[in-house]
């Protein structure tokens, strides 16, 4: 019993080890290599239901957009399991309150009807994000001992006084603008997400099932920085 215990530890230890974060602060990932990033939250088009001359102006736009930037991109898709939860449980809030039978029986009625259709349709919600990076000194070579110094001590490399983590931030800030303005101009709206919601998109990301049941602690609870 003993020793499996230990070997939990183990395991358990050796996933935090090799997760990538080391910090999230002001709207900003720290990574454990000490490069930054924000995430903005974009919305989509359908392109489908465009005119051509529509979807050309888009594509145009799109690459645009692309030759326009000096650094990379991460473009993600997550797709999840539609989560109606709140909305049904806002239906069934109101069918106790609704004095009136047939009004009371009609909303009973539609939230199976969206419940099922849910659950038999296994409809999945997209979402899109843009993650924006900087690694400041990213040219500059590092020693193999350096590197290692990253791997078994990541805090000590990231730990930067506030003012070099402002001018940092301030270039990442900088970078984001120009994105959010790039894709604004095809027609997307762009937004960056703060602190909480970072901790959320990373906590749902790695804790796909347990998200479902164990929810976070309200953000007053949640230690962002060490």
């Amino acid at each position: 019993m003993a020793k499996n215990s230990l070997s939990k530890k183990k395991t358990s230890a050796s996933t935090q080890q090799y997760l990538d974060i080391a910090e999230i602060r002001d709207d900003v990932v720290i990574r454990k290599d000490g490069s930054m990033c924000s995430v903005l939250l974009v919305s989509s088009i359908n392109f489908a239901l465009k005119s051509e001359d529509e979807q050309n102006a888009i594509i145009q736009g799109y690459i645009s957009f692309l030759n326009s930037l000096d650094f990379e991109l991460q473009i993600v898709v997550q797709s999840r399991r539609l989560n109606i939860e709140k909305y049904l449980n806002d239906l069934a809030a109101k069918q106790k309150e609704q004095t009136n039978e047939l009004l009371r029986t009609q909303i009973g009625e539609y939230r199976d009807f969206v419940n099922e259709l849910i659950t038999l349709g296994d409809i999945m919600g997209k979402r899109f994000y843009v993650v924006v990076p900087f690694a400041p000194g990213k040219t500059q070579k590092k020693t193999f001992a350096s590197q290692l110094g990253v791997v078994f001590s990541p805090a000590k490399v990231i730990k930067l006084s506030e003012k070099i983590f402002e001018k940092y931030r301030a270039r990442l800030l900088t970078r984001v603008e120009k994105v959010a303005s790039g894709l604004g101009s095809i027609g997307l709206t762009a937004i960056q997400l703060n602190t909480q919601s970072l901790i959320e998109l990373y906590y749902n990301s790695y804790n796909v099932e347990l998200a479902k049941s164990q929810k976070l602690p309200p953000p007053e609870l949640l230690r962002t920085e060490e």
